[in-house]
């Protein structure tokens, strides 16, 4: 009888295949970050992943392919990560003032490391208004602001805001925009003095203009 025909092993191949396309996107978002858009070629991107740039071309048809795929990866990592490690139920026993304060600390944290990498995704993204990419990129972030808006409903009952559900996803909004501002724009010599000394009192401010805009204590 002749020999059966052995089975092709593609898993390595498809492994490679995987890691490298992890590294590409991995390296998109980084050189996004460094250099801005104008500065995240396809070249740059491509060395910075150890890669030819006739790899890079074999997945995607240019730059804006690539950096969209970028951007979506982070978006939807974001998304994830909040759905999965703030569940209401994981947060029932720890106090709001408490919560507010580990939320707070972690955007300011996030801001303060990736501001760059957030203002270039800004810009990137709306050059793209009404594409596809751009309406994904809108469903990602409304789907991680509508995860920690039912997180924070949790405490409804210790807000006196007569629209909790509103008020949680404006307030975050404004947390958000306030942060964006403060570690994207270059303010003026002398402003500092303006604003809380250092990123501990930035959180505690900003947490405690959420709480209140609430109606929820601080203490």
């Amino acid at each position: 009888m002749p020999k059966a025909f052995a089975k092709p092993q593609l898993e390595p191949q498809q492994a490679r295949s995987r890691e490298s396309l992890r590294k590409l996107l991995k390296a998109a978002v980084e050189v996004l970050g460094q250099h801005g858009v104008e500065g995240a070629t396809l070249p740059r991107i491509a060395a910075h992943a150890g890669l030819s740039a006739a790899s890079v071309y074999r997945r995607f048809r240019d730059k804006d392919a690539l950096i969209e795929a970028a951007i979506l990866r982070v978006l939807e990592r974001q998304r994830d990560h909040v759905a999965e490690q703030l569940k209401p139920g994981m947060v029932r026993q720890i106090p709001l003032p408490v919560f507010t304060a580990q939320i707070v600390g972690n955007m300011v944290a996030a801001y303060r490391a990736n501001g760059a990498l957030y203002r270039a995704m800004k810009q990137f993204s709306a050059a793209r208004e009404g594409t596809a990419f751009w309406k994904r990129a809108r469903q990602l972030e409304t789907e991680t602001i509508t995860a920690l808006v039912e997180v924070f409903l949790v405490y409804r009952t210790h807000m006196q805001a007569p629209h909790p559900r509103e008020a949680i996803g404006l307030g975050l909004l404004m947390l958000a925009s306030t942060l964006a501002e403060l570690s994207t724009r270059p303010w003026p010599k002398g402003y500092a003095r303006l604003l809380p000394p250092d990123d501990p009192a930035l959180t505690r401010e900003l947490a405690r203009a959420f709480l209140a805009y609430l109606g929820a204590s601080s203490q």
